[in-house]
């Protein structure tokens, strides 16, 4: 019975090699910098950002991260990890832009939200309530005490 296994896993080995049998899905997720969601390139090394897919750059050696398939009929064609969809159903954005900070869905669902799950403000961060529609809940630190009025209390001229 072990050389029928040994023959049977060589058969197998041999179709899947020739295209006889069809392969096993390639799974493609994978962290990239700072744990943001990533797509895997054939090099089974290089993980580039969600949103550089389909971004009209080859990131991947092969270019597989701009191939037609997966970029032909956006989000529809992205595999389910690749996108947010944000609170309004028409808009979507890549799933490395969640909890990124900044409004990009227009309606702060990506950082706002059972949806989102985002963590509170980091170090890099100060919590308040923005004035401009651009951020959420926090801004940048790099914009405390620049005389400019980012949250609606001044609380990062006066405070932060």
């Amino acid at each position: 019975s072990a050389t029928a296994l040994l023959i049977l896993a060589a058969a197998t080995g041999l179709a899947v090699a020739l295209g006889l049998l069809p392969r096993t899905p390639v799974n493609r997720f994978c962290l990239a910098s700072k744990n943001k969601t990533g797509f895997l390139c054939d090099d089974r090394e290089t993980c580039v950002l969600a949103s550089q897919v389909c971004d009209r750059a080859s990131n991947c050696r092969n270019g597989e991260d701009e191939q037609e398939k997966l970029c032909g009929d956006l989000p529809h064609s992205l595999p389910g990890f690749l996108v947010f969809r944000c609170g309004h159903p028409a808009r979507w954005v890549y799933a490395d832009q969640r909890c990124d900070g900044m409004n990009d869905c227009g309606d702060c669902s990506d950082e706002l939200g059972s949806l989102a799950a985002c963590p509170p403000c980091g170090p890099e961060w100060w919590s308040c309530r923005p004035v401009l529609y651009e951020f959420c809940s926090c801004i940048p630190r790099r914009l405390c005490g620049d005389g400019i009025q980012h949250c609606t209390t001044w609380a990062d001229e006066y405070i932060c």
